[in-house]
């Protein structure tokens, strides 16, 4: 059955085939007649944002809290411009999001028109794929392969950039799409031959390590990864990305590794001799100076995508596939080798990792002033609101603690920007996650610095009836800054003081001025009955300006670009490794 219609009606009605029911937007020139339609869709649900910034990030925020793709929407020029940052931030996490923008017409393209920026040139390096659309009878078929693209292999961002013209003219509609991507057929089945020579390196291994990167979460491997552990016995270590898609209570959990992991974390990498990395990808914050990372360790890494593995890290044994898939191969195989016999034993690794978690347990400083700790705050946060909550980050000291002292025991639970580290993720993103779970508690955690960035979302969560919960840790400061400034520049405070003293702003009239509650807490005693407080007030968001003291720092910490065998678990305090005793 084909249907006259414009092109901005076949782009509504290919949006509701491909059961997108929410995107996050601000109307514009050149994206307005895409506007008109989307009025009459009562498939969609259409959000208005009060910054395009706000849009990616919510879309983000929305597509890792329902494991669907997040759609935003702007015009052209500043609008699309606006959105870079967003895909950006996408594209590093590997987040499912469409970014549909409106383009001056066709005639006018290169010709510098009111509002004209090349978005498609612009996020090339940054997008997954992107496409102009320069027809009307294109944009049914480009809508269907850029949500498949954003949704299969490494998910990521795909940039749909729209003519005017093209959303204006007539064209025939007809579903589904025959899809013209010949290129693109990503891998996920393993070669049987790589498993098996990695279940023989895990054999014949005496201290392997599990390391578990985001890649694992966004294959929906949590189960798999569980019984893959419990069955070898072998310690799991789950970075930034993938905080609870291993139990933070479970015993073989050794913590999250990197530059603020915990010391048993980052001494199982470096004293392994052998590295299961599982959707992972060697990431900087996490092997610290790479020449001197895990440096007697074999290393099986699986990825889906095939550019990953061998990038920073040679592979002893390479696995493209998706990490579902391998997993569930590596425990067929691993149950098959014990049937006959053979089998690791990690019992000195074990007496080994077991003494650096109880030397070297996270810890943190209490202030005899009587001002509050932001680690004690996450605590509590973690103990009140519990473990089936969504907790939303944005980058810095506020990021580090929410990783380090939340129990994270569902896989996706803590959403945060870890390789773009965006400052002004939090509170759009924390939106987009409560409108795609609205069964689900939402706390975003942010710094005071982040949250100036973007808290005009706030008026979006009133207005649209989405009570997100907002912790603010107020140091004052642009913290992690600072504390970089306090090691390593001699407390020369070049302009990270946000002048907490004056007030400016005031955070709990900024959140009642936005049509929220606005609560404050200062002191300890307080804590506990300002967070019940938040809990109770489900029907406005609630915004928590938890003052903090401003020398609070993040430990464990390794300096950036050093070995992780100089790791610190407090100022001037390093562990001591077995070799050194």
């Amino acid at each position: 059955m084909t249907e006259q219609m414009t092109g901005a009606q076949a782009l509504v009605r290919a949006l509701e085939h491909v059961g997108v029911d929410t995107v996050f937007g601000i109307p514009g020139g050149a994206v307005l007649p895409a506007y008109d339609p989307l009025y009459d869709s009562v498939k969609v649900r259409h959000v208005l944002v009060r910054h395009e910034q706000g849009a990616g990030h919510a879309a983000e925020g929305y597509a890792q809290a329902t494991g669907k793709v997040g759609v935003c929407m702007a015009t052209s020029g500043p609008g699309a411009t606006n959105l870079v940052t967003p895909i950006a931030d996408a594209y590093m996490d590997s987040v499912p999001i469409v970014a549909i923008t409106g383009q001056v017409p066709t005639p006018l393209i290169g010709t510098d028109a009111f509002q004209e920026a090349d978005i498609s040139g612009i996020t090339m390096p940054i997008t997954k794929h992107n496409f102009l659309v320069t027809e009307a009878a294109d944009i049914p078929r480009t809508i269907a392969e850029a949500f498949h693209i954003a949704s299969t292999g490494r998910p990521g961002p795909v940039l749909v950039d729209i003519a005017k013209d093209a959303l204006q003219d007539m064209m025939e509609f007809s579903w589904p799409p025959v899809m013209q991507l010949p290129g693109y057929r990503p891998v996920t089945r393993p070669h049987s031959k790589q498993i098996r020579e990695a279940a023989k390196l895990m054999i014949e291994a005496k201290r392997p390590v599990l390391y578990v990167g985001g890649g694992v979460h966004k294959a929906h491997a949590s189960a798999e990864l569980i019984e893959l552990a419990e069955l070898t016995g072998i310690p799991v270590v789950t970075t930034l990305m993938a905080r609870g898609t291993f139990p933070d209570s479970h015993p073989q959990h050794m913590g999250m590794p990197g530059m603020h992991g915990s010391v048993a974390a980052v001494g199982a990498l470096q004293r392994s001799d052998l590295l299961i990395a599982l959707g992972t990808r060697f990431d900087d914050r996490v092997t610290g100076q790479l020449s001197s990372f895990a440096p007697n360790a074999k290393v099986i890494h699986a990825d889906i995508d095939p550019a990953e593995i061998s990038k920073n890290r040679h592979a002893d044994v390479p696995i493209v596939g998706d990490c579902r898939e391998v997993i569930g191969d590596l425990v067929t195989i691993m149950r098959n080798e014990h049937d006959e016999g053979r089998k690791g034993d990690y019992s000195e690794w074990w007496q080994l990792l077991n003494g650096y978690k109880q030397t070297y347990p996270l810890g943190y400083e209490s202030y005899t002033d009587g001002s509050l700790a932001p680690q004690y705050v996450m605590e509590r946060l973690s103990a009140i609101v519990g473990p089936d909550a969504f907790y939303v980050a944005g980058v810095g000291q506020h990021q580090m603690w929410a990783a380090q002292f939340i129990g994270y025991e569902n896989p996706g639970s803590f959403i945060n920007s870890g390789g773009a580290g965006t400052m002004g993720f939090a509170v759009p993103a924390a939106m987009g996650a409560k409108m795609g779970r609205p069964d689900a508690t939402v706390w975003a955690v942010d710094g005071d610095g982040c949250f100036q960035m973007t808290n005009q979302e706030l008026a979006t969560c009133a207005i649209e009836g989405v009570p997100v919960k907002i912790a603010v840790i107020n140091n004052g400061n642009l913290g992690m800054v600072r504390q970089w400034q306090t090691l390593f520049y001699d407390e020369r405070y070049s302009n990270t003081d946000l002048q907490r003293v004056k007030r400016i702003p005031d955070f709990v009239k900024l959140a009642e001025a936005y049509g929220c509650v606005g609560l404050r807490c200062e002191r300890p005693e307080d804590v506990d009955a300002t967070i019940r407080k938040a809990m109770e007030i489900n029907d406005v968001p609630v915004v928590v300006d938890f003052v903090v003291h401003q020398d609070a720092m993040v430990w464990p910490m390794v300096a950036a670009g050093t070995s992780n065998d100089d790791i610190k678990y407090a100022r001037d305090m390093a562990p001591k490794w077995e070799n050194e005793e």
